[in-house]
């Protein structure tokens, strides 16, 4: 057999050096654009964190109690905050991200293809802050007030000067019903974890209708399918909401309700994402 000429293998692989070449182009942006993020973020960490802490403040302020959390480490100012750096960095980086990945795939992309990948892109962000704004005003302030429901005696700390009236009063009621003071004195590389977990989680599973429903119009999945596998997909639903969610099970049965409620959401698209291919293919015959 005559081997391949030199410039027959230079032909077939240029294809896959460009692409790689492309790939590393896009790759370089995304994490440029992450990192660029991720310093402006870490410069305005401390408005960002008074962002993440209006939940718990209007849960303390409806008991009456001041607002604040402390540091239980000497380091742990400094990792709060590059945690809200790397947090900030990858919310606003996500665009930019989902861009890059676009300018990379749409090249080998039909017209057709191109106008049905594109409502897709545009909805990923979308729907990942509904999601984060789903936890961040609905779920967060609803898990703080029941989780703070569980302290007893007086809810004052023991340093706090404006408490001293209410401590007082509770130590004269003490006499009376002899219970342990239960107050919140919260971390905030706890709390920040906490909040940030949850609004990552949600605004993630949100993204489960736009995958579902894009692989839907792909022809990789069908309604059929999705509905035939139910009962897999609620262990691995349940499964997945334990690994994200506190342990706790309040939490865990929230995001267990509002992922099955997206994945119901996600066969009924792709059904008629279904019914709308049938008309089409009866409208050509």
């Amino acid at each position: 057999m005559k081997s391949a000429k030199p410039d027959d293998i230079d032909d077939s692989s240029a294809p896959l050096i460009e692409h790689l070449k492309e790939l590393r182009t896009r790759l370089i942006w995304s994490v440029l654009a992450f990192v660029v993020a991720m310093v402006v973020c870490y410069f305005i960490w401390n408005p960002i964190f008074d962002f993440l802490t209006q939940p718990i403040c209007h849960a303390l302020e409806k008991r009456g109690q001041t607002c604040g959390l402390i540091l239980l480490k000497l380091q742990e100012g400094f990792f709060v905050a590059m945690r809200i750096a790397f947090f900030g960095g990858f919310v606003l980086a996500f665009p930019v991200v989902g861009y890059q990945l676009w300018r990379f795939v749409a090249p080998g992309l039909y017209r057709s293809e191109k106008s049905a990948l594109l409502p897709f892109l545009v909805a990923s962000p979308v729907m990942f802050l509904i999601g984060a704004a789903f936890a961040y005003y609905i779920i967060l302030p609803w898990a703080f007030d029941f989780f703070l429901g569980f302290q007893q005696g007086p809810l004052a700390l023991p340093d706090d000067p404006a408490g001293t009236a209410t401590a007082a009063a509770g130590a004269a009621a003490a006499v009376k019903e002899p219970w342990a003071g239960i107050v919140f004195q919260g971390s905030v590389e706890e709390y920040l974890t906490l909040t940030t977990k949850f609004i990552l989680a949600f605004g993630l599973s949100f993204q489960l209708p736009v995958a579902l429903t894009l692989m839907g119009k792909a022809g990789l999945v069908s309604s059929e399918g999705l509905g035939s596998v139910r009962r897999y997909a609620i262990i691995v639903i349940l499964v997945l909401a334990a690994m994200v969610t506190p342990p706790d099970v309040i939490s865990q049965i929230v995001l267990f309700s509002v992922i099955y409620g997206l994945y119901e959401v996600s066969i009924f698209l792709v059904r008629r994402i279904e019914r709308k291919r049938e008309l089409e293919e009866q409208a050509d015959v």
